[in-house]
């Protein structure tokens, strides 16, 4: 892929965040501040929970991409980043409903035909 190419089968939206360097690692992956700190966004305690939701959407999003393409301390500053704002979303929600076919013991019984829905806790 040349620098400014686009990826055709991606939205939109993730097209322009893949553009390459000749070295084959998107243009965005190396962004710093004039400090030469990563950059990291907005605290994730000052964000209300629409903000919150979609930081955690685009940040999942992004994170495959990170992964196969992203130099070292762009996977660094993305694990991070994800830490913080899952982080958050914890904090927020403690007792977030859990799906019983994502706990261990669900896991064992999934083939049993038992209902994936999630539950509150302590219901």
């Amino acid at each position: 892929m040349q620098k400014g190419e686009i990826h055709g089968s991606l939205p939109d939206a993730a097209r322009v965040v893949l553009t390459c360097s000749p070295g084959g690692y998107p243009d965005h992956m190396n962004e710093h501040d004039e400090r030469g700190d990563t950059m990291t966004g907005v605290d994730p305690d000052r964000l209300d929970d629409q903000q919150l939701m979609k930081e955690l959407e685009t940040i999942h999003r992004t994170r495959h991409d990170t992964l196969l393409y992203g130099s070292n301390d762009a996977l660094r500053a993305h694990n991070e980043r994800m830490a913080q704002l899952e982080g958050e979303y914890l904090r927020r929600n403690p007792r977030r409903p859990v799906a019983a076919g994502r706990t261990r013991e669900g896991a064992r019984e999934r083939g049993s035909g038992e209902s994936t829905t999630p539950t509150t806790p302590g219901t």
